[in-house]
């Protein structure tokens, strides 16, 4: 499995005032490394549209464990793949470690989405392209 890394420095602005990380900074952590996996595959997420009449790939479930805090001034690291495609949707792991100690881990379910057939205004899953699995590391 394609596997994305992205070290950050967490800052004055990510952390509550009990000095740690405010944990829905995370979940924007998160979201923006599933988008840079995507890009590192080939697939950045606004081309989506042109090339595969999809509009992107929002969140249907979560699932996350903190395991150790993070503070300002923390360098970590994230590394994020894709732990399991099926028909419309995937899961996306992402382990945030601080030095050598793994501090969040999460599970993120989304679904490949375009516009909804009767009604352009709404969203509707599709099938995930084969591409873009095969891409992603999914396939034998």
């Amino acid at each position: 499995m394609l596997t994305h890394t992205y070290p950050r420095l967490i800052e004055w602005g990510d952390c509550d005032p009990a000095g740690i990380v405010f944990h829905p900074r995370y979940l924007a952590y998160f979201d923006h490394c599933t988008n840079l996996l995507f890009a590192k595959a080939g697939f950045d997420p606004t081309t989506l549209p042109a090339r595969f009449d999809a509009i992107g790939f929002p969140v249907v479930d979560l699932r996350t464990r903190f395991l150790a805090p993070c503070r300002f001034g923390d360098e970590v690291r994230i590394e994020t793949r894709i732990a399991a495609f099926r028909t419309s949707s995937f899961d996306v792991q992402h382990a945030l470690h601080r030095n050598d100690t793994l501090a969040v881990e999460a599970t993120v379910t989304r679904v490949w989405a375009g516009r909804h057939r009767e009604d352009p205004t709404r969203m509707q899953s599709m099938p995930i392209p084969e591409e873009v699995k095969a891409a992603l590391g999914a396939l034998d």
